[in-house]
């Protein structure tokens, strides 16, 4: 046999081996459910539970998701988009105190155009934007699936298991998580405002509305008055 002749199936075997390696990760990448458990944490049980615990029929649905927005890259936020929604969010936290049903209803709308502004599909096409979400930001997701719910259920079914009070801060509270997410800026983000702040410089400081504005975290930070300071 001559030496062309070897060195020809030497080649051969090592493409087949490369092929075979490739298919092989790709049978474990998405498709892999400790992987998608690990990736989507609380989702994968979400999903687990509507499929009513059929795994491989969640997993299927999840590794479908991560198909079609995994790679999905966002688009940084100017640091003055960036204050107005820091300030837009801080303004309906305090409208909760009195409005709590429009303050949620505009936490709902804010974090759907503020997930357009980064690069999520439109809010228009709220369960596509949610599906996207989930992929990227699947432990923080619950929150704006939770104030889109309360959005959505008559003001005058309270009784009737709709939205009380109590649920509505907890829906604005949990979802916070997403809105801080989406907000602040990525780690990659730095080298793309080189057109803005230059490397090295400090970030913009957040508006006063926003740096002053009460954290959710506390219990009466979203209807409840702020105790009395003597």
């Amino acid at each position: 046999m001559s030496t062309g002749v070897i060195i020809a199936l030497i080649v051969i075997v090592a493409v087949v081996l490369v092929v075979a390696a490739v298919l092989a990760l790709r049978a474990r990448g998405p498709q892999h459910g400790g992987s998608l458990k690990r990736r989507f944490g609380p989702e994968y049980d979400l999903a687990v539970a509507r499929h009513d615990g059929d795994t491989k029929a969640a997993e299927r649905e999840l590794a479908e998701r991560v198909r079609r927005h995994g790679s999905l890259h966002t688009r940084p936020l100017e640091p003055a988009e960036r204050e107005r929604f820091e300030a837009r969010w801080a303004a309906a936290q305090e409208r909760f105190v009195d409005s709590p049903r429009e303050a949620v209803g505009e936490a709902d709308g804010l974090l759907a155009e503020l997930a357009a502004a980064r690069g999520f599909p439109d809010g228009g096409q709220y369960e596509e934007q949610l599906t996207a979400l989930s992929v990227h930001h699947a432990h923080h997701v619950e929150g704006y699936r939770r104030v889109h719910r309360v959005t959505h259920t008559r003001a005058d079914d309270a009784q009737g298991g709709g939205a009380g009070t109590e649920e509505m801060r907890a829906s604005m509270v949990e979802a916070r998580a997403l809105f801080e997410a989406l907000v602040r800026p990525d780690r990659h983000d730095a080298g793309r405002r080189r057109n803005g702040t230059a490397a090295g410089e400090p970030l913009p400081a957040a508006p006063a509305a926003a740096a002053h504005a009460p954290r959710t975290t506390h219990a009466w930070s979203l209807g409840k008055r702020r105790p009395k300071e003597s």
